[in-house]
């Protein structure tokens, strides 16, 4: 009886140092949320990518009312913080807002940034790149010409690109030719591994030839699961309730590709209107999870309101992706 009070009591004390231990460990820290509820970002943030470097979430997104490429940091997906503007300076071939950015992490530890934006001088959407030696920025563009300018098309948008596992990169995006009456496809072309320079010729993988789709697709997304390839895109007209998310497979970087039989695999949903502009990241225990944006139902295409920033798990089944979304109730949260 003696050495069971004993042992009894070193194991109270045991835990009550744990327990101790572990309330200092979390003080001045927000703890890890167990779960969470859309949205993650209730302001507007359109067409979000999401980047993890050094421990830490960096979000960005097409300009808002106040800055031209806002920010986001987290730590587990679900408390956003403001960050800066990462591109205040823009270069001197672009006349208007920055969309869609996308951020590559160079193997030497630089960041490139792609965006679109329109040019001067041939008066449509194209594509340029800036570099910085931090995912805060701030990202410089010294260039006088578009990288990529598709002027025959209507112009590009929605860069994105995408490392294999062999190491190369590839940057895929949309023409925007539902600017002027052209089909929108969505192309590939190689990059070299600084991210600067395009290889070889672009590759087209996708048209809008679905009915859901609309007069266009866009926001190319390229994800590897299983040794199979993805092509995550949004379609339709990004203000109604119509904007969805599909996907197709691919035998490759640069196709070709197949639509999914299930297409649209995210649309209107409870408190969400329109979703998309997808991005695709792992969590702490390599759950695929898809951030997007979406209206609120009751307010559709309202600028005081804008396009909020959701999160949602992807899962794979039967060699096909799944999005549990939009979720309107509290969800397990991701995996530090």
């Amino acid at each position: 009886m003696v050495k069971r009070a004993q042992h009894g009591l070193a194991a109270a004390v045991a835990i009550g140092l744990t327990l101790s231990l572990a309330a200092c460990g979390t003080a001045g820290s927000a703890a890890r949320p167990v779960t969470f509820t859309n949205p993650v970002y209730a302001h507007d943030f359109p067409d979000p990518f999401v980047l993890k470097a050094g421990g830490r979430y960096y979000a960005y997104a097409t300009n808002t009312n106040s800055e031209d490429t806002p920010s986001l940091v987290s730590r587990d997906l679900v408390h956003w913080t403001a960050g800066k503007d990462v591109f205040p300076v823009p270069p001197r071939w672009l006349s208007s807002d920055i969309w869609a950015p996308d951020v590559y992490h160079r193997p030497d530890g630089k960041y490139v940034l792609y965006y679109a934006g329109r040019d001067i001088t041939v008066g449509h959407e194209c594509l340029g790149h800036a570099v910085a030696g931090s995912p805060e920025g701030p990202f410089i563009d010294q260039s006088s010409t578009p990288f990529v300018c598709q002027a025959a098309l209507g112009g590009d948008i929605d860069p994105a690109h995408f490392v294999d596992s062999n190491g190369r990169v590839y940057l895929l995006w949309k023409n925007d030719g539902n600017c002027c009456g052209v089909t929108t496809y969505l192309f590939s072309q190689r990059l070299s591994t600084d991210g600067l320079h395009l290889l070889g010729r672009p590759v087209k993988l996708l048209s809008n030839d679905a009915n859901w789709e609309g007069d266009l697709i866009e926001a190319p997304t390229m994800w590897k699961q299983g040794g199979k390839y993805y092509l995550f895109f949004s379609a339709n007209n990004y203000a109604s309730f119509d904007y969805a998310v599909g996907y197709a497979t691919c035998a490759g970087p640069q196709g070709p590709c197949k639509d999914g039989p299930e297409n649209p695999i995210l649309t209107s949903k409870c408190r969400a209107a329109g979703p998309g502009g997808e991005t695709i990241i792992t969590d702490g225990k390599g759950q695929t999870w898809m951030l997007y944006h979406a209206w609120r139902a009751s307010a559709v295409d309202d600028p005081t309101v804008g396009r909020e920033l959701w999160l949602d798990r992807l899962d794979w089944k039967g060699g096909k992706p799944v999005v549990e979304g939009p979720t309107c109730k509290p969800e397990a949260a991701p995996a530090p």
